[in-house]
């Protein structure tokens, strides 16, 4: 019974056409999934894939776009001078000083909005869309006004002025520690509308035989609010760290509009991806830049792996 098995295993594996036929046989029959997908491969392989392995490999030289005939060999010593680089932490420290509170405000200001449009019951796209405007308007646009109307001369700073709030115009873009709070809060008033539209989407989707529940128990709004709501918008808020980390370590723009290429006289306002447009395009150190690009990319890794191990357990 055995050696008649192994004699059918030994007809059926002859018989078997070879494994480069047989994969050239299911591409022939998926040829228009492939040729479908072929477009998005192309572009994501010359844009994508060839444009990190470059940088990968620009690490370990000095270059020069100016001078390319300077090539020279420096091994690990681009990784070393990142790690090691103080600006570099300092731009760090920056945009975390930043998101802190641009987090905290954003998904205040969202959750804030988004309950009372839940309210609405007439006009109620129209109070979104009007929330949503800042969204899909420039960077460069919103961040002009603001650093206008929060200026000296600014009518916030003549308001707060007459108002008694401030004994005088404040000029934080030349100060170490203002400048980041300013940009969050300028931000935010960019952003807000993003989390409003999430967190109101996981607010209709929250099931109202819980608040019926909680209701014939006693519980008040806040009760409510705090032992039903908010709980129940856990994965709309984690989704909303998540991104809002990611996008604030790859500020640029927003400082831009305000500060120059180092942030400021004192790199006050200095993020990661403005120092690394600094090391290439103002020092033409394009070895170093892609080392700075890739310690970002790795960071934003870490950070990304550890809220999904810890933060997305609290949530689930």
């Amino acid at each position: 019974m055995t050696t008649r098995t192994a004699d059918a295993q030994r007809v059926r594996s002859s018989t078997r056409p070879p494994a480069g036929a047989r994969l050239w046989r299911r591409m022939l029959e998926y040829r228009w999934g492939y040729l479908f997908v072929a477009p998005w491969v192309l572009l994501y392989a010359v844009f994508g894939l060839y444009p990190l392995v470059l940088s990968f490999y620009l690490t370990f030289f000095n270059y020069s776009f100016v001078r390319p005939q300077d090539l020279s060999f420096v091994g690990l010593g681009n990784w070393l001078s990142g790690l090691t680089d103080p600006l570099f932490w300092q731009s760090i420290f920056n945009i975390v000083y930043n998101q802190a509170i641009f987090i905290v405000l954003t998904i205040g200001l969202g959750l804030g909005t988004a309950l009372l449009l839940k309210q609405i019951t007439r006009g109620g796209r129209i109070f979104r869309t009007i929330y949503f405007i800042p969204v899909v308007t420039s960077v460069i646009v919103l961040m002009t006004l603001g650093g206008y109307m929060t200026s000296p001369n600014g009518p916030i700073q003549n308001l707060l002025v007459q108002l008694g709030l401030l004994n005088g115009p404040v000029f934080w873009q030349s100060s170490f520690w203002l400048p980041m709070p300013v940009i969050a809060i300028i931000n935010a008033w960019k952003w807000f509308g993003v989390a409003t539209v999430v967190l109101l989407a996981g607010l209709y989707a929250v099931d109202p035989q819980l608040y019926e529940a909680a209701s014939l128990d006693g519980a008040s709004k806040w009760q409510q609010f705090r032992s039903v709501t908010f709980p129940q918008l856990m994965p709309q808020i984690f989704f909303l760290l998540v991104v809002d980390i990611i996008n604030g370590l790859q500020m640029f723009g927003e400082v831009y509009a305000i500060f120059d290429i180092y942030g400021g006289n004192r790199h006050q306002a200095l993020t990661p991806v403005l120092y690394l447009y600094a090391q290439a395009f103002d020092r033409s150190n394009m070895g170093y830049a892609s080392t700075l690009g890739l310690q970002l990319a790795a960071l934003i890794a870490f950070i990304t792996i550890l809220q999904f191990r810890f933060v997305r357990q609290d949530v689930e």
